[in-house]
């Protein structure tokens, strides 16, 4: 039996990074992925990183960054 292994706030951070780095600068998906690397990486859990997010501005980038911290919490175990 193999678990896939739990992946904490500092490799969601390094993971948003690189999709960051991926993204064009000044895109939306930039400043999502830039706003869920910062917050994953300055944040002791996974719930904080949540609540942390729920206050990300202007509404466009906040929707954006929840929609990625769910995609890739939801592939953390």
């Amino acid at each position: 039996m193999s678990t896939t292994p739990k992946l904490d706030n500092l490799d969601l951070a390094a993971t948003a990074r690189e999709i960051a780095d991926g993204s064009p600068a000044g895109s939306l998906s930039h400043a999502a992925a830039t706003s869920v690397a910062i917050t994953c990486a300055t944040t002791r859990d996974l719930p904080e990183a949540r609540a942390v997010l729920d206050g990300v501005t202007p509404a466009d980038v906040r929707g954006a960054a929840l929609d990625l911290f769910g995609r890739l919490t939801a592939t953390a175990g």
